[in-house]
């Protein structure tokens, strides 16, 4: 009877080992290396870490051999379990920092390991609340668009949520009242309330929109219609644009730069024109020799606007001075004129030598 009996528990093991839904189920494919969580436990992150962990270990059905059911070592699946404990162990020691991982090394059971990191790391820490609490009070969109900014909030709050989580009701009977839905539906309001109050000012319509809606949106529907009021506005684009425009305004050269010519000096006192002999500016910056710049074309109607420039000034010197200039003529036009003037005396002398 008892050959019967260890007959049908070898069986009974057998199919359990087979059976592709137990935890000691182990795929050909799965080995040490199969499990990697990154980033590795550090320290710092331990609580987003542990999350990834139990992730992993859930989609492998090795989530129990951390959470404290050990079976007893005359168990007849013992041998089975030891093998899937050896095997999360090493996953945990390939997703933990070097020098954390030598700390578990010789621990036996993967739960002990587990239970050691979490007793270590996973205390709340009133510093880091404390710096999650001032970053998301302080976060603000300014250049980045929506997605980017609603990405990095998410983070933050999530992080700080992890740290102060919302409690659950634990009465064995269930609560007739609403406090604790009330406390969630607060903390999402929190949380929406936040994420708008960070948004440029640009967005001032769409934020008002929502918060006027009660009850207010989950928090992926406000985001949706936050996303769609910028592609619709075109907030993303404008503000691209604006900041090339003032990068190229910026390394755009002056008139006179880009002339060859140097800038005007700070100075007005010493400064003479050889060229039409005025003050305030110099032979290379003289607009009658170089022409005007497109802008002061028409000084007529700039030059109340532009007061403040010396090259304005020079322009309306000019402007004053234009008619008596106009009838003025160069050397080389002179000395042309002379030349005429003394070919025609001759040609007129000759001919009356011919005539006598």
């Amino acid at each position: 009877m008892a050959r019967g009996n260890n007959t049908a528990t070898t069986s009974s093991s057998t199919d359990m080992l087979l059976d592709q839904s137990s935890p000691y189920f182990v795929h050909p494919s799965d080995g040490p290396s199969s499990v990697t969580v990154k980033p590795v436990l550090n320290g710092s992150n331990y609580h987003s870490w542990a999350r990834s962990m139990r992730r992993a270990l859930g989609g492998k059905i090795k989530y129990e051999f951390i959470d404290g059911t050990i079976p007893p070592v005359l168990d007849p699946t013992y041998r089975a379990w030891n093998r899937c404990n050896d095997l999360v162990h090493s996953w945990i020691l390939n997703s933990v920092s070097e020098s954390i991982a030598q700390s578990i090394v010789f621990i036996e059971h993967a739960v002990d390991a587990w239970n050691d990191l979490k007793d270590r790391f996973s205390q709340g820490d009133l510093v880091r609340i404390s710096e999650l609490m001032q970053e998301i009070y302080a976060f603000k969109q300014d250049s980045k668009f929506v997605t980017e900014f609603f990405s990095e909030f998410k983070v933050l709050w999530e992080e700080l949520e992890i740290y102060m989580p919302i409690p659950n009701c634990v009465c064995r009977s269930r609560c007739s009242c609403d406090s604790m839905l009330k406390a969630r539906s607060n903390h999402a309001l929190l949380h929406a309330i936040r994420f708008l109050t960070g948004l440029n000012e640009n967005f001032g319509m769409v934020k008002s929109q929502i918060l006027l809606l009660d009850p207010l949106p989950p928090m992926s529907k406000i985001f949706s219609m936050v996303l769609q009021f910028e592609r619709q506005s075109g907030f993303g684009l404008h503000d691209e644009s604006k900041v090339l425009v003032n990068v190229v305004d910026s390394k755009k050269p002056s008139y006179f730069a880009s002339k060859g010519h140097s800038q005007p000096s700070t100075s007005k006192g010493n400064r003479f024109c050889t060229y039409c002999h005025k003050t305030n500016h110099t032979v290379n910056e003289c607009f009658k020799k170089h022409g005007f710049p497109p802008h002061m074309q028409k000084s007529n109607r700039t030059n109340s606007s532009q007061a403040g420039s010396d090259n304005v000034h020079n322009a309306s010197e000019r402007g004053e001075s234009s008619s008596a200039n106009s009838q003025s003529i160069t050397q080389d036009q002179y000395e042309q004129l002379m030349t005429m003037l003394r070919n025609s005396s001759a040609n007129h002398s000759s001919a009356s030598t011919a005539s006598q």
